[in-house]
C-alpha cells in the first residue's frame, strides 16, 4: 500500500468530539406548553374532584380543601411525568424537555415536585415569569426563576419518528 492511501484512511488523533448542541425553549413555546397542560391534566382533575369527588360546582366552591386537592394532584402527575419522561403532554407537543441544567438527563421526583412549588412561587410573584424575556439579552439559557431556583433547564428536542 502506498503511504498516501494509508494517510487518507487513518483518522486525525486530535479532532475533537463534536459536542452536543443545546438549543434552549423557545419562551412562547413554553408558555404554549402550559396553556395545553392546563387543559389536558388540570382540567379534567378539577372536573373529577368537582363532579365525583365533590359532588357538584356549588360544594366545590364551598370548599377550601378541593382546590387544593386539585393544584397537589396536578402537581404529582407533572412531577410524575417529567421523572419519568422529562415531559408533560404539552411539551412534547412543542418538543420541550425537562432536563438537569447540567448533566441534562432526567431530573428524580421530589425534584420535579420541587419545581413546581417553585413554579407557583414564581408565578405568584409574577416577577419570576417575566424573567426569561429580561435574560434573554444577556444570557441565552432564557430560564425562569423556578429554573434557576432547581438547577433545571428547558430545552429543545427534536423527535425522529415524526
Amino acid at each position: 500500500m502506498r503511504f498516501r492511501d494509508i494517510k487518507k484512511q487513518s483518522k486525525p488523533k486530535n479532532k475533537k468530539v463534536d459536542e452536543q448542541k443545546v438549543v434552549y425553549a423557545n419562551y412562547v413555546d413554553k408558555i404554549k406548553a402550559l396553556i395545553t397542560d392546563m387543559f389536558m391534566i388540570y382540567a379534567p382533575i378539577l372536573y373529577i374532584i368537582t363532579y365525583v369527588v365533590m359532588g357538584s360546582k356549588e360544594a366545590f366552591q364551598d370548599s377550601q380543601l378541593a382546590p387544593f386537592m386539585g393544584v397537589t394532584l396536578y402537581g404529582l402527575v407533572y412531577a410524575f411525568l417529567i421523572s419519568k419522561f422529562g415531559q408533560t403532554p404539552g411539551k412534547k407537543a412543542y418538543d420541550i424537555k425537562v432536563v438537569d441544567a447540567k448533566t441534562f438527563q432526567n431530573i428524580s421526583f421530589f425534584r420535579g415536585f420541587c419545581r413546581f412549588i417553585a413554579f407557583l412561587f414564581s408565578a405568584t410573584i409574577v416577577f419570576g415569569l417575566f424573567l426569561p424575556l429580561y435574560r434573554k439579552h444577556f444570557k441565552k439559557d432564557t430560564k425562569a426563576l423556578h429554573d434557576i431556583m432547581c438547577g433545571t433547564a428547558e430545552i429543545e428536542v427534536k423527535n425522529v419518528s415524526r
